[in-house]
């Protein structure tokens, strides 16, 4: 069977003006067409060639001997070309590009950016690319607690957090009390191995351990404290919202770096203010 999306050998089963028809092997009826600018020079009825297939502007099978930057089940990044009426045209590699509906979009693209993408076959049998990738994404990553990775935020949920794809291959989540700052799907995230699930799944944060990770909240927070005149309009004794907003630490991680500042000598602490010394 000639598999769609996918590189194959195939063997030269007849060879025309406009190309040579492919088979998985001689006497078979199903063949697909490698126009002729494809065909190497010197094949012939019975050479092997390894190609890819997919379908040209008519829906017909079609091969051809380039390789595209993404096969069937794939997760790669690709580029907008540009935006119709159906959905966003991407540049794959191949003369004719692939299509990403609007359905399959989780955000509005537009010409020019480059979007994380799945390759699958559609309802009518057409190769797509879809923007929510998490079924086509691997859990068997070399990673283990406390590495470091990069990853691309694919899907933001109120409930979860941040989705990621690891090195665009693999399936991670930064948890939702992990999430700081303004992160927007498509943005590329360093984040730190917290756990790996029993199915190798990846648990993430963006924050460093907490002993670590103090340091530099406390200079992040005494920098907060120069830039707004000497003076913060708060205190450890605010609401954990109000904080975050605010810092994007949590309200824990907020008194470790007023307590670091404190026993330092850097500020102090009045009835509603932190104030540098």
């Amino acid at each position: 069977m000639i598999k769609l999306g996918e590189k194959q050998e195939l063997v030269v089963i007849k060879k025309v003006d406009f190309g040579v028809y492919l088979a998985q092997e001689q006497g078979d009826e199903e063949k697909v067409l490698l126009p002729a600018k494809q065909v190497p020079k010197d094949a012939n009825v019975g050479t092997k060639i390894e190609v890819f297939i997919y379908k040209d502007s008519s829906d017909r099978l079609i091969a051809t001997t380039n390789t595209p930057k993404i096969m069937l089940g794939d997760v790669r990044m690709l580029k907008v070309k540009e935006t119709g009426k159906i959905g966003a045209f991407m540049d794959w590699g191949l003369e004719k590009d692939v299509l990403l509906p609007f359905r399959e979009q989780t955000r509005k693209v537009k010409a020019g950016e480059e979007v994380l993408c799945a390759l699958y076959v559609d309802k009518s049998g057409r190769l797509c690319v879809t923007m929510n990738v998490y079924p086509y994404l691997l859990s068997d990553s070399p990673y283990a607690k406390d590495d470091k990775v990069i990853g691309t935020v694919y899907e933001l949920s109120d409930n979860f957090g941040a989705f990621v794809a690891v090195d665009d291959i693999y399936s991670g989540l930064i948890a939702k009390k992990e999430l700081y700052g303004d992160i927007k799907i498509g943005d590329s995230v360093n984040a730190r191995v917290i756990s790996v699930k029993e199915d190798g799944k990846l648990n993430l944060s963006l924050r460093e351990k907490a002993y670590l990770q103090m340091d530099a909240d406390a200079e992040k927070l005494m920098k907060m404290i120069e830039d707004n005149g000497g003076k913060l309009p708060f205190t450890d004794k605010a609401s954990p919202e109000l904080i975050r907003e605010k810092t994007c630490m949590s309200k824990n991680e907020f008194k470790r770096a007023v307590g670091r500042l404190l026993k330092e000598g850097r500020i102090t602490i009045g009835t509603n203010t932190i104030e540098k010394k």
